[in-house]
């Protein structure tokens, strides 16, 4: 009976639908998380009985076939790169991106990788580094004898050093963008890495057009919405059980026609 294998697809997919709002829920106070969503496509059709093809030999044709769909299957799982609030921290070390962009992040293997969680710190060498000790490209390194570091909106890097009154530019941060963000995947910590699907990175100073501007104090929340997410929570629960509930349907009606036989 095609009827449970087809109810099977649909709860897997709503497993799977519960697993990616369980991880959104989850990372509700991660620093610049994107929520995820599952998007689903339907299955192959079997033809009963095709259309447009002739009743009898000569005659008109049928205007309408018959097909059964065969169940659902996972199409991708989305990040939505919306824009998080931000709250103020008042470490100067914390950055937060208003706008399109992504910080560039020197990884272990030395490839880059992208985040827009921007709560930095210094290492021992006074480079401005990520909370596992990733190096922020371009690399900013802060004098030890630093007083106050400042990072203006478009990126520029300045520090006043003990014992002098003019600041010193340290650097310029960059941030890139995207033509098809949703194409990045996720690597944890934060961290996503370009693919072809994504294309390549465009590099530009923060506040050029196409960019967003830099602001010092703030760090981007996570753009799940907790009233949300719980709605698709009890929508995926629901779907669930209407999929068992046809699994046991078909059982007792498989059920009957064995009794029958016997």
């Amino acid at each position: 009976m095609r009827a449970l294998a087809i109810a099977a697809t649909g709860m897997n997919a709503q497993q799977l639908n519960l697993e990616v709002i369980a991880n959104n829920i989850a990372n509700i106070n991660t620093t610049g998380f994107k929520r995820a969503r599952a998007e689903f496509t339907d299955l192959l059709y079997q033809a009963e009985r095709l259309e447009g093809v002739p009743n009898r030999a000569n005659q008109s044709v049928i205007p309408e076939g018959a097909h059964v769909g065969l169940g659902v299957k996972t199409a991708a799982i989305r990040n939505i790169h919306i824009q998080g609030s931000l709250i103020s921290t008042d470490n100067k070390f914390d950055l937060a991106i208003v706008g399109n962009g992504w910080f560039q992040i020197e990884g272990a293997d030395g490839q880059i990788r992208y985040t827009r969680a921007g709560s930095f710190n210094t290492n021992a060498e006074g480079q401005l580094v990520t909370a596992d000790g990733f190096t922020v490209s371009p690399a900013i390194t802060i004098p030890q004898n630093t007083v106050e570091v400042i990072v203006n909106k478009t990126g520029q890097v300045f520090a006043r050093i003990d014992g002098q009154t003019a600041l010193q530019n340290l650097g310029q941060l960059t941030l890139a963008t995207f033509p098809n963000e949703a194409g990045l995947t996720p690597l944890g910590d934060n961290l996503f890495q370009e693919t072809p699907a994504s294309g390549a990175a465009v590099i530009g100073v923060p506040g050029d057009p196409g960019f967003g501007t830099i602001e010092q104090g703030y760090l981007e929340n996570s753009n799940v919405d907790p009233v949300k997410e719980i709605t698709e929570l009890i929508s995926a629960q629901r779907a669930y059980e209407m999929n068992s509930k046809v699994i046991q349907a078909a059982d007792e009606m498989a059920a009957v026609v064995s009794k029958n036989i016997r």
